[in-house]
């Protein structure tokens, strides 16, 4: 397993080891340890980031934990590496308007 998943409802995984880009892998669900999807990592993903599950479309919500934590800001492929280049944080947002 190279990649956890928090929630079913997560559009994204969090490496649990360093993805090379081209490798096949696969994730587990934290809450019952069953198996998740296993897919063919677009690019480099470091460990403790982000690997997007499916297709995500530019301004399509992003979501962990089950939680939206931000919106695509460009089309995401599923086994892509998913941070700031590709994600707009709504919390940031939120933050630099006060």
């Amino acid at each position: 397993m190279k990649f956890v998943i928090h929630n079913r409802l997560d559009n994204v995984g969090v490496a649990i080891d360093d993805i090379r880009a081209g490798e096949e892998v696969a994730g587990v669900y934290i809450e019952d340890r069953s198996s998740g999807p296993r897919l063919k990592a677009i690019n480099d993903v470091p460990l403790g980031h982000k690997i997007a599950l499916t297709n995500i479309r530019a301004g399509e919500k992003v979501i962990k934990y089950g939680r939206v934590i931000g919106v695509a800001i460009s089309d995401i492929r599923a086994g892509e590496h998913v941070h700031t280049h590709n994600l707009k944080s709504l919390r940031w947002g939120v933050l630099a308007k006060r």
